[in-house]
């Protein structure tokens, strides 16, 4: 099946990645040139219960597997639906009709659901929810089992998952591509709408300009592809990101002269910071840790004051990806002017949307 090649018109303004503008031009929506999917031959017939891997496919499971220009093609797309939608109320040309995506979740969800079933159904495909009440994901059956069924019979697979161990094999042996919504290692459509949103507020900035994001406790967040000019993060000890995330952090950091610091002071990751991202302190699945998380985590609560005295560019802005806890950062900055939390949460649906439309 040949890869997506729909193109989409642009309007008049400038995207930046890597702190360098420029004007956006017609582009293919994945890469060029044109990639291809292999699937199972139709006229393939087998008596062997032999079971092999899925015939290699384009997958969304971090950006880590993604080119720097795949994931400005995906960026780029997310904000011309938007800019299509919001501002020119154009309507979709239904490329995804008559396909249908599985969103299979073992864990609950809002903005993800809300975002991929409402994008789904403005590019005229038909969302099918598959809850962990609802099929047997890993319980009474087994994963490689689910995918193999599954993917025989929808265009597309959208997993949110605990252990990342549990997307890689779903990705593994399905014949169609399939996209993490969410792993104990990965969030890469939460990524883009991050980037997406401080495009949308910094915007373009002179190439002698460093932009700056500092990471309070979001291990998640320190990942390939995320191209702006310095990244702090600081988590409690303990606490720190996955060795394998800050190996390939800091490989793509030196290619893209981005530096990357790992702190467990908070102060001083914001230093300079242009953005103060944070992330929930007890994620699903982890509420017996409730009490060690919250003692662990004192001092990371985003505040006016913790920005001033670490030293925050005058301008900062919080983002975070919701649900949000008190604890994690004071109604004065998450309710203020400086709290871009709901336009980043919107941003979910134009990402998400822009990787269906590139690989459905």
């Amino acid at each position: 099946m040949l890869l997506n090649s729909r193109l989409f018109s642009t309007a008049n303004f400038k995207f930046i990645i890597n702190r360098t503008s420029s004007n956006i031009s017609p582009i293919n929506k994945w890469i060029s040139p044109i990639s291809y999917f292999n699937y199972l031959g139709s006229n393939s017939y087998s008596t062997s219960l032999k079971i092999e891997p899925a015939p290699p496919g384009i997958h969304y499971i971090t950006h880590a597997d993604l080119t720097s220009q795949q994931i400005y093609n995906l960026l780029t797309s997310a904000i011309q639906h938007k800019y299509n939608v919001k501002y020119l109320n154009k309507k979709s040309d239904q490329p995804l009709s008559g396909k249908t995506l599985a969103i299979m979740f073992s864990k609950r969800s809002t903005r993800t659901r809300v975002a991929t079933e409402t994008a789904i159904a403005y590019l005229g495909g038909q969302p099918m929810f598959l809850g962990s009440q609802d099929i047997q994901l890993g319980v009474n059956e087994s994963l490689l089992d689910t995918s193999k069924v599954v993917s025989s019979m929808v265009n597309g697979i959208m997993a949110r998952v605990g252990s990342h161990s549990d997307i890689e094999t779903l990705a593994k042996y399905s014949t169609v591509p399939v996209i993490n919504a969410l792993s104990d290692k990965y969030h890469p459509t939460q990524i883009l709408a991050d980037l997406m949103t401080m495009h949308e507020v910094f915007g373009p900035q002179p190439k002698d300009e460093s932009s700056y994001v500092a990471h309070l406790t979001h291990p998640k967040k320190t990942l390939p592809g995320l191209k702006v000019a310095w990244i702090g993060d600081a988590t409690p000890k303990g606490y720190n990101p996955a060795e394998e995330v800050v190996k390939i952090a800091q490989d793509e950091a030196v290619k893209t002269n981005t530096k990357i610091s790992f702190t467990h002071d908070p102060k001083e990751a914001i230093k300079d910071a242009d953005a103060i991202v944070t992330d929930t302190w007890v994620s699903m699945g982890q509420e017996s840790e409730k009490a060690k998380r919250l003692k662990d985590f004192a001092g990371y609560q985003v505040t006016s004051s913790l920005a001033k005295d670490g030293g925050a560019k005058s301008h900062w802005k919080f983002l975070h990806c919701l649900p949000r806890k008190q604890e994690e950062v004071t109604d004065e900055v998450f309710y203020s002017p400086r709290s871009v939390v709901f336009q980043e949460a919107e941003n979910r649906k134009w990402t998400i949307l822009a990787v269906l439309d590139a690989l459905l």
